[in-house]
């Protein structure tokens, strides 16, 4: 178990005094589907966007676990699902790519911006055709003297409408394979990109998403991130600290879930008593503790492992199925917990249920995940005879 320093628990507890507003109408701007920019402001206030990134460039300088720790705070204060997908977004799709492979040019240029808020990241990865298989990608970036352009069309950008930097994956070389993709910092107002209006979707309403276009796109080959081919390297990285932020605010989400159903079953009272001395109500309650503890565990334990310089690829796996997994139980438990309170909008909780559905498919849908582990075991085609650590 980790024992948090009195300053990194302060650092969590700073945050704490914007958690009313970031959560006020939450369930009203949830309806209207509509990015709270006013929320965005108190966002970049607390500081919490800087948090992985270096002093160099306006950020806080903190490892990787405290990272974790302040945006479980996040998920546990903040009731806008849709601002804190926005804020682990921005900081994995493009703040980490950009400090950890990007240029010291690029560096000094784009990342004070990814710090401060005042530029808002996004990735472009996932396509029409290639869905879940990265590797198939179709969209092309062809070398034209000291530029690439970059021609074809991405689904499911994340942030995409309000973005103001993307990271976007292209195919540099067509048969080479995982070494023939490349990583491309673009930024919004670059020539022949475009982006779509904003999706309707079934939750995290309030973080939009579209399509993204790339029409003779030329961008410097100064704006390529890593190595020309090393794009499916940067975006190993990319995964796993998106799995780690992302998931981690799901566990701050749990835990207030949690909360709240033990305060509501003291005081609701049945045929006389409170429903939480009844057994079918306690058990409910006692599944979505440890549900909540064993994700919490997988998380921190994976990204523990993850600072070693461990191949964490089953642990990642495992951590995100659990926790996507755990996070859904939970938020279909609230709502029969709470009866029909629960599932009246202005509870939250059905809120919970829908946003909760999307973790099982982001970041890799647990059905990849499930072959991952498998692989590892293994088992399947092109399985590993063993679990060795990357080249």
């Amino acid at each position: 178990m980790i024992r948090w320093s009195p300053e990194q628990a302060e650092l969590r507890a700073g945050l704490a005094r914007w958690y009313d507003d970031l959560s006020a109408d939450h369930v009203e701007q949830d309806a209207e589907g509509v990015f709270p920019r006013e929320k965005w402001e108190l966002i970049k206030k607390s500081g919490i966007l800087g948090l992985p990134f270096g002093s160099s460039w306006g950020g806080l300088g903190q490892d990787l676990l405290t990272t974790m720790y302040v945006l479980e705070g996040l998920g546990h204060g903040c009731r806008d699902s849709g601002l804190s997908f926005c804020v682990t977004t921005s900081m994995a799709s493009t703040g980490v790519p950009l400090q950890d492979f990007g240029s010291a040019a690029l560096k000094d240029r784009y990342l004070p911006g990814i710090c401060s808020g005042d530029a808002i990241g996004a990735h472009a990865i996932t396509e029409t055709e290639s869905g879940s298989d990265a590797l198939q990608m179709r969209t092309t970036a062809k070398r034209d003297g000291d530029h690439f352009v970059l021609g074809g069309s991405k689904i499911f950008v994340s942030n995409g409408p309000i973005a103001d930097l993307i990271m976007v994956y292209a195919r540099t070389r067509p048969d080479a394979g995982a070494l023939g993709i490349t990583a491309f910092l673009v930024p919004r107002d670059t020539p022949g990109l475009s982006v779509g209006a904003p999706t309707a979707k079934m939750g995290l309403r309030t973080s939009p998403l579209a399509e993204l276009f790339l029409d003779g796109c030329r961008v410097p080959a100064t704006h390529v991130v890593g190595r020309e081919g090393g794009g499916f390297l940067v975006l190993d990285h990319v995964m796993k600290r998106e799995i780690l932020f992302s998931f981690i605010v799901n566990v701050g989400e749990m835990q207030h879930r949690l909360d709240r159903c033990v305060d509501y079953a003291r005081t609701r009272k049945q045929f006389g008593q409170p429903i939480g001395s009844f057994q079918a109500v306690s058990h409910k309650i006692v599944d979505m503790k440890i549900r909540l503890e064993t994700a919490r565990k997988w998380l921190y334990d994976t990204a523990e492992r993850l600072l070693t310089g461990a191949n964490v690829t089953t642990e990642l796996a495992i951590a995100k199925l659990v926790t996507s997994e755990a996070n859904l139980e939970s938020s279909l438990t609230a709502v029969q917990i709470f009866g029909g309170n629960g599932y009246m909008s202005e509870y939250g909780l059905e809120k919970d249920v829908r946003n909760a559905v999307a973790g099982r498919i982001y970041s890799g849908s647990n059905e990849m995940q499930y072959n991952r582990v498998a692989a590892m075991l293994g088992l399947g085609a092109t399985a590993p005879t063993k679990e060795t650590p990357k080249p």
